[in-house]
């Protein structure tokens, strides 16, 4: 499809190595930021992809908990907690 205006990835980080990981969350970033294409990333490993996103959901159970900026949802103490183990 020539010239999309929305890219769907779902756990595009599953079974992947973290430099592999690293790659390919800064290839998503650079398809964004070079295209200007939407990307909609389903993903249960969030840390790789947090700091790239322009805005997030945390789903739970089939609803959505939390939303925000990267920033916003990365200085959220459950978010550190639950994603980054701190």
């Amino acid at each position: 499809m020539a010239q999309p205006k929305l890219l769907l990835l779902d756990e595009p980080l599953l079974g992947l190595s973290p430099l592999v990981e690293s790659m390919l969350a800064q290839a998503i970033k650079d398809i964004n930021e070079q295209t200007g294409i939407t990307i909609l990333i389903a993903e249960q490993y969030a840390r790789p992809i947090l700091p790239i996103i322009q805005y997030g959901y945390i789903l739970e159970n089939g609803g959505a908990v939390l939303e925000g900026t990267s920033q916003d949802l990365m200085d959220n103490p459950d978010v550190k907690s639950a994603y980054f183990g701190l």
